[in-house]
């Protein structure tokens, strides 16, 4: 049996499509590609698909990872192109190949935001949101009673550019085992800071880091 690694993106209408129907929509693709991915055994066999930073519905990804194993060898341009003939769209394999780091490995992800907004209005805004002594949104803890915290040292405003009438804002932030930042969660605080609901916005994750900067694959 071999271990795999397949990276893949998910955008378009396929942002809409939730974790547990992707799940089962690649157990599909791998049927219909006819590869010999491995089963668990016993009266309800399922499929081995890991997916180590699931997205939230309605984000797109340019990165997103997928583990599996191959109960024979299979050349791996020829399962991403087996699989590619068969999958929706709006999801694609970009890459196959064998597992390089660990899932533990994950420490951080990158995101842009996409508004659209012809005045660059929305960088003033977001600058002075970032401003703030604090940016405390409430999460349930263990005991899922309600706490306040302090995300603010949690973002990093990587870049922020205007293009095509809209203003990309790119964030890292952390993901992972130790630590993870819901993106929707920033976003929301941020539309609660200028008291106005968002519309028009897209968000995409493009990088999946790990805790020496490296790309996650």
């Amino acid at each position: 049996m071999n271990d795999v690694r397949a990276v893949f993106e998910k955008l378009d209408r396929a942002r809409f499509i939730s974790h547990l129907d992707l799940s089962r929509c690649m157990q599909r693709a791998f049927k219909r590609a006819g590869l010999p991915l491995w089963y668990s055994q016993g009266f309800n066999p399922r499929a081995y698909l890991m997916f180590p930073l699931p997205l939230s519905l309605g984000i797109g990804s340019i990165c997103e990872v997928m583990d599996f194993t191959f109960v024979e060898d299979v050349d791996y341009d020829e399962a991403k192109d087996k699989l590619n003939s068969v999958l929706p769209d709006g999801i694609r394999i970009l890459n196959v190949g064998a597992p390089v780091k660990k899932h533990t490995e994950i420490a951080a992800a990158v995101y842009e935001i996409k508004i659209s907004d012809n005045n660059n209005d929305i960088f003033s805004l977001f600058n002075q949101f970032m401003k703030q002594d604090k940016i405390e949104i409430q999460k349930l803890n263990k005991k899922k009673v309600p706490i306040q915290i302090d995300i603010k040292p949690q973002i990093e405003v990587l870049d922020m550019m205007f293009k095509d009438g809209q203003a990309i804002i790119k964030l890292k932030l952390p993901a992972g085992t130790q630590e993870n930042l819901n993106v929707n969660l920033v976003l929301e605080a941020f539309q609660d800071f200028i008291k106005t609901e968002i519309n028009d916005v897209f968000v995409c994750r493009t990088e999946i880091l790990c805790f020496d900067g490296k790309k996650f694959f």
